[in-house]
């Protein structure tokens, strides 16, 4: 308990799957979590139960494709608690299709939520960041991020974006204090998965050595290891939680 104590962390996508489960451990650490979302009601219900076990949380609407509102959640974070200390990158979007049949506004707004918007919301927290001595930011990418798959171009091809740009973001601004690392989970159960059949979801299984899919609290537990002072020296690192899937 308290690994985040007085922590103050921004975790965007966080009104579902990932985001909310991320946000629920954080807040259970003892950390003062800022619900981010496009879904204002997704938010405040996470932040509610947040509050409900005696946590810190404040739920607030964004876009992270636009740089105002990235830039607005980062100022009303600061002005609200004080200082940013950790943020974390989770909003995303999947797709499925190779370069022949994905539409360019498909591949436009993958690359808007999936790369784009991890961008404009370390472009909003690192200056606040380093003027108060140091900070970190966890990005969270996929297994999809360091290989290849069929049928998924836009998602794999944003994927290794983000890992790009989490290698560059932790040489750029170590000097700063700012660790920045990403996160690549298998697949794990979540609202995006509510489509599959029952067919598509044994052959997802089955495509990981520990031949099930992850819960988001697992997942949720190296993001919270990253953020924190436990990883002190870790930056630009990308961590797998995949189930094995890469070793395949």
């Amino acid at each position: 308990m308290n690994r985040l104590k007085d922590s103050v962390t921004v975790i965007t996508g966080a009104g579902k799957g990932l985001g909310k489960s991320i946000a629920q451990l954080f807040g259970s650490e003892g950390a003062k979590v800022i619900v981010a979302d496009i879904n204002k009601a997704a938010a405040e219900k996470v932040a509610e139960s947040i509050v409900s076990e005696d946590g810190f949380a404040l739920p607030l609407r964004a876009d992270i494709t636009i740089a105002k509102d990235t830039e607005r959640l980062i100022d009303a974070s600061v002005e609200h608690f004080g200082r940013v200390d950790v943020l974390v990158n989770n909003a995303g979007i999947a797709s499925s299709g190779t370069v022949l049949d994905t539409e360019e506004t498909d591949w436009d707004l993958v690359m808007d939520v999936n790369v784009k918007g991890a961008y404009l919301c370390s472009r909003a927290v690192i200056p606040h960041m380093k003027r108060q001595g140091g900070g970190s930011i966890v990005c969270i990418a996929s297994a999809s991020g360091v290989i290849g798959q069929k049928n998924q171009v836009a998602y794999n091809v944003s994927k290794h974006g983000v890992i790009g740009l989490v290698r560059c973001m932790a040489l750029d601004h170590a000097i700063a204090g700012i660790r920045v690392n990403a996160v690549c989970p298998g697949a794990f159960n979540s609202p995006m998965l509510d489509t599959l059949s029952k067919e598509r979801l044994l052959a997802l299984k089955s495509m990981h050595p520990l031949g099930r899919l992850a819960e988001p609290l697992e997942i949720a537990q190296t993001v919270l290891h990253i953020a924190s002072d436990e990883s002190s020296f870790t930056t630009g690192s990308v961590i797998l939680v995949d189930g094995g899937l890469t070793t395949m």
